[in-house]
Order: structure tokens, then sequence, then C-alpha cells
């Protein structure tokens, strides 16, 4: 395969990139490197994945309709995969304009630049944020989703709809990955595994967001990779079974899936952090504080269509993926 991956200098872009090349598969990785969080942390896992002769990097941004038409025609991708996104739930509270950009007129040009390219099959990352205020667990991809809690979850439930009408207008096939609390080496600077890290080993206070009574189906980056991948390969077909009077949301009489890739496991914030003291071997300093806007109390993923279909269901334990991060960050911040 002739992959496109985006935002392959993001955390999750990284790590299946470096899962794609070693399996000798060709990848485009795209990424603006933009400052949302340390750029060099960026260009270091750049660096990585640049050792091998199988990846080129281009520095386009999404939303740049040029730049992407021409990469498409260029390049000719059998595959596609969109990691590349304005992330971060609360981010998008300060910023809102940001995520329109990227996330809506950015996924536009690609689902253009597939369309018209002979992509065979485009998968791209959609959250576990869309489910907003559905509060039956596990959460299942089959109910819907119309009641957002912020705009980051509103412009991934958008990718959705967008690439369920290019499915049905143009047939092409498309994948929506709801991924649920990615952690794990090499993860982004803003997410709570590595600020507790940071702050418990600088014996500075860490924020704990509902009393620590958050409940989180955290689900470790290798098990993420290895859905995705399998995913990717499995293209989308449509469902012979689908029947307009009572919709799945998650297919369609189109070549449309939607999964959710979780661990299946739902774990308590203050567990969590328990972990992460007993590797450091240092107690963390609290500061409990009321949820925040736009956050949900807790995730829990049904992932049985993904286990159907792919044969695949993540397992990964939160002390060995923890275990495993704090042993990269301890390496490459030298603490």
């Amino acid at each position: 395969m002739k992959i496109l991956v985006t935002g392959a200098a993001g955390f999750i872009g990284f790590h299946l990139s470096r899962a794609l090349i070693a399996q000798g598969h060709e990848v485009v990785g795209l990424d603006n490197l933009n400052d949302y969080y340390d750029v060099n942390l960026k260009k270091a896992r750049l660096a990585i994945l640049g050792e091998s002769p199988l990846f080129k990097h281009v520095n386009i941004s999404l939303e740049h309709d040029q730049p992407m038409s021409e990469l498409f025609r260029a390049e000719r991708f059998t595959h596609v995969v969109n990691l590349a996104a304005q992330a971060g739930v609360r981010y998008s509270i300060e910023n809102p304009k940001s995520y329109i950009d990227s996330n809506v007129v950015g996924f536009l040009n690609i689902l253009e630049g597939c369309r018209h390219n002979g992509v065979e099959h485009l998968v791209y990352a959609s959250s576990s944020s869309v489910y907003g205020m559905n509060t039956r667990m596990p959460l299942s991809p089959h109910e819907g989703v119309d009641h957002p809690m912020s705009l980051y979850a509103a412009t991934k439930k958008a990718n959705e709809m967008m690439a369920h009408s290019y499915s049905s207008l143009y047939a092409l096939p498309t994948t929506g990955l709801r991924f649920f609390t990615v952690y794990g080496p090499w993860g982004r600077p803003d997410m709570a595994l590595f600020l507790f890290t940071k702050n418990i080993l600088e014996d500075k206070p860490i924020n704990v967001f509902n009393y620590g009574k958050m409940r989180r189906d955290f689900t470790y980056i290798d098990d993420i990779v290895e859905g995705v991948v399998r995913v990717v390969k499995k293209t989308a077909a449509p469902n012979p079974d689908w029947d307009g009077d009572k919709p799945d949301p998650c297919s369609s009489t189109v070549p449309f899936r939607v999964y959710n890739i979780g661990n299946n496991q739902v774990v308590e914030l203050s567990r969590y952090i328990e972990v992460i003291e007993e590797v450091v071997g240092k107690k963390a300093i609290y500061n409990y504080l009321p949820m925040q806007p736009g956050d949900v109390p807790a995730t829990e993923a049904d992932v049985s269509d993904l286990v159907r279909d792919v044969d695949f269901k993540p397992n990964t334990t939160i002390e060995v993926g923890i275990r495993n991060f704090i042993d990269w960050y301890r390496d490459y911040y030298g603490k």
C-alpha cells in the first residue's frame, strides 16, 4: 500500500506510521508542525520516521485546498488515514475557529482528494467525545450521537456525516474510528498522563477534575495502532441487512462504517493516578477541581463490532501501559 497518514508527527500518527513502515508499506506523512504543543517533540518523532526510506514528510495544512489537491494528484495514494486535527476538548472552548478550519474544511479536502484520485479506502479518526450526553454504558456505535458537549466533538460527528455523504455519492469506502482516551509513550504534553507524570516528578500539584471520580476507558497506543492497521486493510463495505426503518448509525447501504476502539475496561481516575504514583515512586499533591465544561464523567467502549469484523480486542492493562510511558518519559527528558 501507499498510504497518506495525516498528522504523522502527532502522537497516534507517529506510532501508526512506524507500524506501517515496519510492514513494508510506503508512507507519506503530512504534518504542518503547528505549535499547539512543543514542536520539538513532533520533530523528534519525525526524525525517527525519517530513518526509513519508506517514509516522506510533507509540510501542508489540511485546510489549504490547492496544495492538498496537488499532493493527491502527485502521489496517487492507495489508502488514506486522516489523523490530523485540532485536538483537545478544552482548547475548543478557547479557540473554536481553528477546529472548523482543520477538522471540517480540512476533512473536506481529504474527501475531495480521495474522491478524485481513486483512493481505495479512507480511514479517519473520530472520537469517543461524540457520545456527549449519552450515558448508557458501554457506549455503542449503534446508538445515536446527537448531543455533543464540545465543538471538538461536534466536528468529529460532522466528519462521520461528511464521510457518509461521500460514501453515498461517490461509493468511496470510509471508516471512522472513535478512539477512547489514548495514552502511551510519545504522548501529547497536554494529556493527563503526561501532565500527572511531569508534575509528580517535579513535586508540583496535579489538577484532578471531578474530584477524581472520572471514569475512563484508557486505551494503550499499541492497541490503537493494531486496530487501525487491521481496519485499513478491511475496506468498508455496505451492510446488506441495513434497514431504513431502523437506521443503524454505524453502517449503511453504502460502503461506510464506524467502530469504537477502546480497552473495554473502565478505570477510575483515582486508580489511574495511583498506578502513576506506584511506578514513579512518589505521591502526588492533589488539587481537586469540579468537572470542566465540555467534559463527561464516564466513557466505556463497546468494541464487539471491532472484534467481529477485524478479530481484535484491545487488552493492554494500565499497569503495563503507564509503566511503558513513564520509562519513555524518564529516558526522553532525562528525569
